[in-house]
């Protein structure tokens, strides 16, 4: 009995150590607790931010002359080389002379003649009037002699305009730039004969200023007004490629009405192109400078992520916690973006990582960048595309 006894409270104690043993936390599930997420950071800066109007553009010659002969005939001396620069008032094309000298040559001969015959007709007159003044003739015969007189008189101006246009033929036969530029390819060769204003010739573009013309949504004008009625609207084109730059200039055409099919409105900006960079016919990409914002506070525009409540970024604190931050975005301008509201500069923000953050949970730095102070690169996708709306508007 004693031994059976003894035997069942070995037992007890030994399921009672069993189910301690079970309920207690041991170092195993220590080792299981959540681990850091691994992030890389970035601190909130301040800097002055460009605020920009982005869309698409084609370059275009300040001038543009296509030339056409005044006059037919045969070509027959060039005066220049294919894309040659030349001045205005070069010598272009030299179309033969010959006939349209003989032209003037015979225009002169008939003028001398006339003169001659007004002169005579004039004096026949004027004996004729002293005459009919003391009775010698009849007033008849001195109104005959007028009658004579004056029909010489227009003969004679008649052939003044002859030799005046042979003389204007006669220049024709000289082409001459009308604008200073680069020559394009030349379209007839010496030898042809031409028609006069038909056969094109060559083109000249004028490349020092260029022009862009480029549209902007109409939602965007009245941002544009208020920039030029402050002054000078600064422009920048951006030729995109391995080779890319970007030049200068200033916004100088505003149309006067907006494109009811397309909701748009076409400017034009001018560029000084003293590198000979830009070109007729060129896509570029155009940011119509609105206003600077001063001191503004900028993250990299992937640190702002949007939930069911809004946008917001997460924040890391001293302590190295995790925090939801609800913020109000401004303008992006390359790859960092305006913070307006929820934000101070030189706390740390999420830029990677963010599908390992739990909020309020603990982070581990992995790596911390700075915020470019130039703002260059490539949009955030988040951005709205340039053909559609302006990458930075004000309030937007």
């Amino acid at each position: 009995m004693g031994l059976c006894r003894h035997c069942c409270w070995l037992s007890v104690l030994c399921l009672l150590g069993l189910t301690f043993s079970a309920c207690s936390p041991g170092k195993e599930e220590k080792k299981r607790a959540t681990p850091k997420a691994l992030v890389v950071t970035a601190a909130a800066r301040l800097q002055d931010v460009p605020i920009e109007l982005k869309t698409f553009g084609t370059m275009e010659a300040s001038e543009s002359v296509t030339i056409k002969p005044m006059i037919s005939g045969e070509l027959v001396a060039v005066g220049f080389v294919e894309g040659q620069d030349v001045n205005k008032g070069a010598l272009l094309f030299t179309i033969d002379s010959r006939p349209y000298q003989a032209a003037l040559n015979k225009a002169l001969a008939s003028e001398a003649r006339n003169r001659v015959i007004k002169d005579n007709a004039r004096q026949d007159f004027e004996r004729y009037q002293q005459l009919a003044l003391t009775g010698l003739v009849s007033q008849e015969q001195a109104q005959g002699y007028r009658t004579r007189a004056e029909a010489s008189a227009a003969d004679f101006a008649a052939d003044q305009a002859a030799v005046d246009n042979a003389r204007a033929q006669l220049s024709y036969c000289t082409i001459k730039a009308p604008i200073g530029g680069r020559l394009g390819s030349l379209a007839a060769d010496r030898g042809n004969v031409v028609k006069a204003n038909e056969t094109d010739l060559v083109t000249i573009n004028r490349l020092t200023p260029i022009r862009a013309s480029f549209t902007i949504p109409e939602q965007s004008l009245s941002f544009v007004q208020q920039r030029l009625a402050a002054g000078e609207m600064t422009v920048v084109a951006e030729v995109p490629g391995p080779a890319g730059f970007t030049e200068q200039g200033v916004v100088s055409f505003v149309d006067n009405a907006v494109d009811s099919a397309t909701g748009s409105i076409r400017l034009k900006g001018q560029f000084a192109n003293e590198q000979k960079r830009l070109w007729p016919g060129q896509f570029v990409t155009l940011s119509l400078l609105l206003e600077v914002k001063k001191q503004a506070v900028v993250v990299p525009a992937q640190a702002v992520q949007t939930g069911q409540k809004g946008q917001f970024v997460f924040v890391v604190s001293s302590d190295s916690n995790a925090e939801v931050r609800a913020v109000v975005p401004g303008p992006s301008h390359g790859e960092i973006m305006v913070i307006e509201q929820g934000l101070q500069a030189g706390e740390a923000v999420v830029i990677d990582g963010h599908m390992r953050v739990i909020p309020g949970g603990k982070v581990e730095i992995k790596a911390e960048k700075k915020v470019d102070q130039g703002g260059k690169g490539k949009t955030p996708e988040s951005a709205p595309s340039p053909a559609a709306a302006p990458q930075a508007v004000p309030g937007k």
